[in-house]
């Protein structure tokens, strides 16, 4: 072997102190890195709890007395019920006083928290009907009150431009009447919330633009699951662009194409606190639909 040691041998030797060196210091970057990074915490790992189940009393549930809808939430599950206005449960502002605090009892009592739904609509060119709609929302807000219920939902219900009647002039006119009733509704300790239902109506853009026009920080949607939701400009940026006014949805058959999966995401990534209420056909099993609805539900959500 030969003793003598050759300039390419200095060049290779230096390479590979130079290398080490940069590995060296490399490491001693990422360790000053992750002892400077703050720990996560569990909480930062926690996913987010899952969405919490009602049930509209339209339709499954219009048949049933308070103790029936009592029993069969309780039973299967749902932690809130939407008492729909003229159904059996018999909640309607034509109870005394007396009555209204015995609802608002019986419903605490059993943990079971309640939203009042109606037909109000705004949509009405004619002032005459449109003031009854106003004052009927005003009347049902008080019951609402009396017995417990935080929220109360209202219809836009339609736009009339086959009447002649401009769009924008509807949805401004419907922007109005929710200046009227929603801080009354606030001043009350109730949420009222518009529908994205109805005849042109049942569009996330154009119930946006009339909570827009109330010029109301008390005015709320309710996002109802429609087709519509997904389309242009798509379900991610409709829901964008009014997670922070949704205080109720409506789920409708879990096993439709709408993108229930995707929906239950966003609702939790935005830290949604309001209910998730099932609006379903009558059935002749309806507790043993009402537990696979609740199973479904969660396995949407990946909790089960």
């Amino acid at each position: 072997m030969s003793g003598s040691f050759t300039r390419r041998d200095l060049l290779k030797s230096s390479a590979a102190v130079a290398a080490t060196s940069a590995l060296v210091a490399s490491c001693q970057s990422s360790a000053q890195v992750a002892a400077s990074a703050p720990a996560a915490t569990p909480a930062a790992l926690a996913p987010a709890p899952p969405l919490k189940l009602g049930l509209m009393s339209y339709n499954l549930a219009k048949d049933w007395d308070i103790d029936t809808i009592i029993k069969n939430c309780t039973e299967t599950g749902f932690e809130h019920i939407e008492l729909r206005t003229t159904h059996a449960h018999g909640v309607e502002v034509g109870i005394s006083k007396e009555q209204r605090q015995m609802v608002r009892k019986r419903f605490e009592d059993a943990g079971l928290k309640i939203s009042l739904a109606s037909g109000f609509a705004y949509h009405y060119p004619d002032p005459a009907p449109l003031r009854k709609e106003i004052e009927g929302t005003k009347q049902y807000v008080i019951l609402a009150q009396d017995v417990g219920a935080r929220g109360f939902r209202v219809f836009p219900n339609a736009l009339l431009a086959k009447q002649g009647i401009p769009e924008e002039q509807t949805m401004r006119q419907i922007g109005k009447a929710l200046a009227e009733v929603c801080p009354f509704a606030h001043e009350h300790g109730v949420k009222i919330s518009l529908e994205v239902h109805g005849s042109g109506t049942n569009i996330v853009g154009k119930v946006k633009q009339m909570v827009d026009y109330s010029e109301c920080p008390y005015a709320y949607i309710n996002w109802n699951c429609d087709a519509n939701d997904a389309r242009d400009p798509g379900l991610d940026a409709n829901f964008a662009s009014v997670k922070d006014r949704i205080a109720n949805v409506h789920m409708h058959e879990l096993h439709e194409k709408y993108p229930y999966r995707r929906l239950f995401e966003l609702l939790r990534q935005a830290g949604y606190t309001g209910y998730c209420d099932a609006e379903i056909p009558e059935s002749k099993e309806p507790i043993r639909l009402m537990k696979y609805y609740r199973a479904t539900f969660l396995a949407l959500q990946n909790v089960i």
